[in-house]
């Protein structure tokens, strides 16, 4: 049996260094800073067999791109895909002892731990190794991968002879012969290319430092990957084709250790001149030497200890649990691009799976995370949907609208990368979701600066793609037509209910900022309207359109219906679906899947959670109980939805068993697939399940409430949130909600229907909480 890693609130543990669970946990033990992703690979590589290792290192953003081959070609169908590449290893180091090199699965492990911590942001890795003539190392690495300097990682490397006196030798070295994993019968895994995606320039070599250029092929980037090496002998420089390396012979002494750091950079033509990028590379080695090893682990600490200030969502009473949700936290800060150019892909930095692209996923599962916790990064993605609004404009025309923006619905550099329209461009919510995690941030910080330089014109430029695709039928409602929502199971459906719904708020919540800006920015209000060519009647026909927008609903069952067609299909036989055939998607023809009643995700749930305030209680129990009855939750975007509602109608139980199975998706590897990537949308979805489900949080109109609950087996649990320029601790105990404004003036906030008013003369408020019953 594979050891199963053990339970630690602050940190991810391996004691055992096992063959079974390599793979999975090269993914966890993965280290990122948004822009840098070293899989928790070992610095000498692994030797086990072909399929159970993947030795990536990725840079978020960067990517090569390959035209997409039709057999049956169609207009606008998207045409070229981007996908991220597994760069230069630059991690590399060999240790040798004589003739025989360092390998875990040769020789004897005497002792085995690996350690990554939340709080410090360092792997570190011990062990005693004894060779198969019998000589014996401990060896101690330290990896980091700068959350201050996004171009920069470093590892520390000691070495102690245990039993001999004699010469050890470290190579140190850059391995430009790297693949992306190429992709199978799984369509969420790998990528089509099948060579090297970088073709080499040139190699530079120092006394310690080495170098390699290189550049995509079609892509026209260039890539300056480079490495220097501190240690107390001095070295000597090879090279073979596309690697570079420098080999250090230390006489070591029994129990006399030595040690040795290498620093790497990387530096791309994406984000700065051709022509510079050796430079720079050259220049920020020599400062990462300057400073040090321990100088680049204190400004690390000091990063993560601001983090976790901020973000920490602590629980009392279940460790596991305790563990998953900070490793997520975790991972997500790793993920997330923060430079205005990059978003946070499916599978962060960890892995090749969806191929480093970018969806809905970031605006309404990861968005929300930020924002609350840490909305300077927040502010950060929203940019990145900015500078991707000409390109929005393009995808547009190609899809026959002649104005407004269609954003892609996965991509890395803005143009659309899905070959599968069915699942890929007909899913139009995405203009939509964006739409909202732009209200949401309005909401939570009044920011009406940003709304005026761009918030305003990405919400008004893709509302108008709802009166491009919608039409008023014969009974005057306003319908949207051959569009996929949520669902990825039911495609190519009439007036879906949740991408009605949201663009029912996007068309709105587009026609009131027009009269926000009119009276409190009019300057910019006339300089968009300018820009954007925008019409007097228009803001009147989004509001006629959202006032009689389709909203299927079946009076009958009591529910909204999912879309036009979807109760009238055939009910999937989940009786006669043996586990193995989970999930669909691998197992059937989507057409079968289509043309049944069945649910990957959810869907009208999700629609509950975000639009919360158009339902009753009522509306809510029943919609839930109908579609859990229908849903497989292949998706691992699903259970975090389904818990938060269940909470919410009192379904406790229930509530907390799916918020379980988001919590330690990756930990415990319940999709089966967490090797390729760890799942960024489960993992925000983790903190959506405290704040939202547990707290109840809601944040409508800048109005905060809170409606909270506590899990039968926690003692209590305690997060905070930015809103409104203040922070705000909410921890909920067996007896009591205590609101705490830690930051700033004043906050009022709803809780179960109570105003509240806290202030710096009256910063903390106890309230009795009421006991909570499960519902039937």
């Amino acid at each position: 049996m594979p050891h199963a890693l053990p339970t630690d609130p602050w940190c991810l543990r391996e004691t055992h260094f096992d063959p079974a669970t390599h793979f999975l946990n090269e993914t966890l033990f993965a280290l990122g800073n948004g822009y840098i992703g070293l899989r928790g690979t070992p610095e000498e590589g692994y030797s086990g067999p072909a399929g159970t290792s993947l030795d990536g290192t990725y840079l978020n953003g960067f990517y090569e791109s390959e035209p997409i081959v039709y057999p049956e070609a169609a207009f606008a169908l998207a045409k070229t895909n981007q996908f991220m590449l597994n760069v230069p290893n630059a991690k590399g180091i060999e240790v040798w002892l004589g003739e025989e090199r360092f390998d875990p699965l040769q020789g004897t492990l005497d002792r085995y731990e690996r350690v990554l911590d939340f709080r410090t942001g360092v792997l570190r890795r011990s062990l005693e190794w004894t060779s198969p003539s019998g000589k014996r190392i401990s060896l101690v690495t330290r990896r980091v991968v700068s959350l201050a300097d996004k171009h920069l990682f470093a590892l520390d490397v000691e070495l102690t002879a245990l039993n001999f006196s004699g010469q050890v030798r470290v190579v140190s070295g850059i391995d430009g012969a790297v693949r992306n994993q190429e992709a199978g019968d799984d369509p969420r895994i790998g990528s089509a290319v099948s060579g090297p995606a970088l073709h080499l320039l040139a190699v530079e070599q120092g006394a310690t430092a080495s170098s390699l250029t290189q550049r995509t092929h079609n892509s026209g980037f260039t890539l300056v990957s480079a490495i220097d090496t501190v240690a107390a002998v001095a070295g000597s420089a090879s090279r073979r084709e596309q690697a570079a390396s420098h080999s250090f012979t230390f006489d070591l002494d029994v129990m006399l250790p030595q040690s040795l750091t290498k620093y790497g950079v990387y530096f791309s033509s994406r984000d700065y001149p051709e022509a510079e990028l050796a430079g720079l590379a050259s220049a920020a080695l020599s400062k990462a030497k300057a400073d040090g090893f321990d100088a680049l682990c204190a400004r690390q600490g000091a990063y993560l200890a601001d983090f976790w200030d901020r973000a920490d969502v602590e629980i009392a009473g279940d460790d596991a649990l305790q563990q998953g949700i900070r490793f997520n936290q975790f991972h997500l800060l790793q993920s997330v691009g923060r430079d205005g150019k990059t978003n946070i892909a499916a599978k962060g930095v960890t892995g090749e799976g969806y191929e480093g692209h970018y969806f809905w996923d970031t605006e309404i599962y990861i968005f929300p995370f930020f924002l609350y916790s840490k909305p300077e990064i927040a502010k950060q993605l929203l940019a990145y949907r900015y500078a991707g609004l000409e390109q929005a404009r393009a995808r547009a025309r190609q899809m026959s609208h002649a104005k407004g923006a269609l954003y892609p619905w996965r991509t890395i550099a803005g143009e659309e990368c899905s070959a599968y329209f069915p699942a890929g461009t007909a899913q139009y919510h995405i203009n939509a979701d964006i739409a909202y995690s732009i209200k949401l941030y309005l909401d939570a910080t009044g920011d009406l600066d940003y709304m005026a330089s761009a918030g305003a014109e990405i919400v008004l430029e893709t509302a108008r793609i709802w009166i491009g695709i919608g039409n008023y039928d014969r009974a005057g409602r306003f319908c949207i037509n051959e569009v996929t929502g949520p669902d990825e199971y039911t495609a190519l459906v009439n007036n879906n209910y949740y991408t009605n719904a949201m663009a029912q708020m996007h068309l709105r919540f587009a026609a009131e900022i027009v009269d926000t800006l009119r009276g409190a920015r009019p300057h910019d209000l006339e300089r968009i309207v300018q820009a954007i060519g925008l019409d007097d009647a228009e803001p009147a026909a989004w509001r006629r359109a959202a006032g009689r927008m389709a909203l299927p609903y079946d009076a009958a069952l009591g529910i909204h219906e999912q879309d036009d067609s979807f109760l009238g299909k055939k009910p999937w036989d989940f009786a006669a679906t043996p586990k193995e055939n989970y999930p669909l998607l691998l197992n059937y023809h989507p057409l079968v899947i289509y043309r049944h009643q069945v649910c990957k995700q959810a869907d009208v749930v999700l629609a509950l959670l975000l639009l919360s305030d158009q339902f009753t209680q009522d509306d809510k129990k029943r919609d839930f109980d109908y579609y859990e009855a229908v849903t497989t939750h292949d998706s691992s975007l699903s259970s975090c939805i389904f818990s938060i509602i269940a909470s919410e109608v009192g379904y406790q139980d229930k509530a907390y068993d799916y918020f379980m199975e988001t919590a330690r998706l990756d930990l415990d590897d319940t999709h089966g697939n967490t090797h390729y990537g760890v799942h960024t949308a489960a993992m925000a979805g983790t903190w959506m399940g405290v704040a939202y489900g547990f707290a109840g949080m809601r944040v409508a109109d800048g109005a905060l409430r809170f409606a909270p609950t506590l899990p039968a087996r926690w003692q209590h649990y305690q997060f905070q949130i930015h809103i409104q320029g203040a922070l705000l601790q909410v921890r909920i105990d067996a007896t009591h909600a205590r609101y705490t404004l830690l930051q700033g003036e004043a906050l009022g906030l709803t809780h179960c229907g109570e105003r509240v008013a806290l202030t710096r003369a009256t910063p903390s408020l106890s309230i009795a909480r009421p006991l909570q019953e499960e519902k039937a």
